[in-house]
C-alpha cells in the first residue's frame, strides 16, 4: 500500500525557490502526486504574486501546474470543523490546522511541512520536513 502525502504550502512554494536544492526535492515529492488542499492552492498564489513577485498570469500558471501535480482537496465545513478541533487540542495556529485537518480528512498518514515539528505524530498523521 502507498503512503498518501499531503503538501504545505511552503514546501510547493520551493518549486520557485531560488535554491536548487530545496526546488529539486520538492519537484521529487510531486512525481508522486501528493495531496493539497484549495487553501495551499490559495496560498501559494499569494505568495508567488507577493513574496516571489510573479505577475497574476504567471502566478495562475504556476498554480494550475501544481494543480495539474497533485490531487486537490476542498476545504469544506467539515475541514473548517475539524481544524477548530485539533486547534483546541493541540493548540496550532487555525491556518495550519487547516492544512492538518484537510490532510487528515484526504486519509494522508504523512504530511511535508517546513513550518511545523519534523516528527511529531498528530492522530495518524506525521509531519516531515523534507528538508532536513
Amino acid at each position: 500500500m502507498t503512503e498518501r502525502a499531503f503538501l504545505d504550502t511552503n514546501i510547493a512554494v520551493y518549486l520557485l525557490a531560488d535554491n536548487p536544492a530545496k526546488a529539486e526535492r520538492a519537484e521529487a515529492l510531486l512525481t508522486a502526486r501528493p495531496c493539497i488542499s484549495t487553501q495551499v492552492v490559495n496560498e501559494f498564489i499569494n505568495v508567488c504574486t507577493r513574496k516571489l513577485g510573479l505577475d497574476r498570469a504567471a502566478a495562475h500558471a504556476s498554480a494550475r501546474s501544481l494543480m495539474a501535480h497533485c490531487e486537490v482537496v476542498p476545504v469544506s465545513a467539515s475541514t473548517v470543523g475539524e481544524a477548530m478541533r485539533l486547534g483546541e487540542r493541540y493548540g496550532f495556529s487555525h491556518w495550519d490546522c487547516l492544512i492538518l485537518a484537510a490532510a487528515q480528512l484526504a486519509g494522508c498518514t504523512m504530511l511535508y511541512s517546513e513550518d511545523m515539528q519534523h516528527g511529531q505524530q498528530l492522530d495518524g498523521l506525521l509531519i516531515h520536513n523534507p528538508f532536513r
